[in-house]
């Protein structure tokens, strides 16, 4: 018992992960959707499910830590990138075309690397050959690149509205960074082209069902995680920081410290959903890194509830849906429908989508209590 209040909370004392919740998005995600859906539909579903785990990250920061980050798809392009550059390296050296075309060249490049006249591999390149350096490094690179940044932003007390400027800025100069070296990023066209991980063929329907039920996997163990750091005594000082930092300052820690490594461990989860969605979708774009998919990244989180980290998968699932809907029945509308969405959330569901279940509550006991009085 003591080990599930480390994930959960102490019943009726839930801090940020509610069990019952979490068993319900697992019975769906795992027993209900693979049914339900086409394979076509369940790749759509694991697009956005990749998306979520930018959401989770941001409950963990936003929601109980009081940093809003406007730049967590720096995080998500970081993961994508790395993996992309793997799986393309793999598909130029077993591919036969595109070996013909690196002969006929006389170079083994990838193919935009060719058509820009790159002449050989970029060195930061190279490491990318082997997947035991990738996966690791999908890892290790955004959380170092997350906890030096943002302890060097606390340190200097760079908080609240300017932190959100300073992260949403990074986004873009990434972006802007990818776009502009063409010769070794892909550009505007990113990287794509690839349909295989480690020998096994990506484009197969046992292929799309297995990365739907890995994507399920490590996002349930990415919540658990939020979880367990919410319930220990890192989330409880975190939580403390957020109410009022000057005191806890005072108290002999460092809020620095501690904030930089719950932002560095939302970072990993971005960087882990843009992997996930690359090696899915077959792309590494820059358009899933700037300043849009930050903020939408946010959205899910609002949408869902700030201080649920069920409400961030619910929240990732919801608008996607939507933005898939509407953009196939009404192209030109879905972007109002997603700003609309959102202020109808700030505005009237404050507490996001699981903020009604309390709602609900008050509404029923008010009624009893109307009954009981009469």
């Amino acid at each position: 018992m003591k080990l599930l209040d480390r994930f959960f909370g102490p019943t009726g004392a839930e801090v940020g992960l509610s069990r019952v919740g979490f068993v319900l998005v697992a019975v769906v995600l795992l027993l209900v959707l693979p049914f339900a859906l086409n394979v076509f539909r369940l790749g759509l579903a694991a697009k956005y499910l990749s998306l979520a785990f930018s959401a989770v990250g941001i409950v963990l920061i936003w929601g109980y830590g009081g940093i809003l980050s406007l730049g967590q798809g720096l995080f998500f392009g970081l993961g994508s990138y790395m993996l992309a550059m793997f799986l393309k390296l793999e598909a130029t050296n077993s591919d036969s075309s595109a070996q013909a075309l690196s002969a006929f060249f006389g170079s083994n490049l990838p193919d935009f690397m060719v058509w820009n006249s790159v002449e050989a591999l970029p060195i930061w390149w190279e490491p990318f050959n082997y997947v035991g350096f990738t996966l690791p490094a999908i890892i290790l690179l955004p959380a170092a690149l997350a906890f030096f940044f943002s302890y060097a932003a606390f340190r200097r007390r760079i908080g609240s509205v300017y932190f959100s400027i300073v992260t949403l800025s990074l986004s873009a100069i990434m972006a802007i960074m990818i776009i502009g070296q063409q010769g070794v990023t892909g550009g505007v066209n990113g990287i794509n082209d690839f349909r295989s991980f480690m020998g096994i063929n990506l484009d197969t329907d046992s292929a799309k069902l297995g990365m739907y039920f890995i994507t399920v996997g490590l996002l349930l163990l990415a919540m658990l995680v939020a979880g367990f750091v919410l319930n220990s005594r890192l989330g409880r000082v975190v939580i403390a920081i957020r109410d009022n930092e000057d005191r806890v300052r005072f108290s002999g820690y460092d809020p620095a410290l501690f904030k930089a490594f719950i932002f560095s461990i939302a970072a990993v989860f971005s960087a882990i959903g843009g992997a996930l969605f690359t090696i899915q979708q077959s792309l590494a774009s820059p358009s899933l890194v700037g300043i849009v998919p930050s903020v939408e990244m946010v959205v899910y989180a609002a949408v869902g509830g700030r201080l649920s980290l069920v409400g961030a998968v619910l929240g990732a699932m919801l608008v996607g849906t939507a933005k898939t809907v509407f953009s196939e029945n009404f192209a030109t509308l879905w972007v109002y429908f997603i700003g609309f969405l959102f202020v109808f959330v700030v505005m009237f569901l404050p507490n996001g989508i699981v903020g009604l279940s309390g709602w609900f509550s008050r509404l029923k006991n008010k009624q009893q209590n109307g009954v009981n009085e009469g």
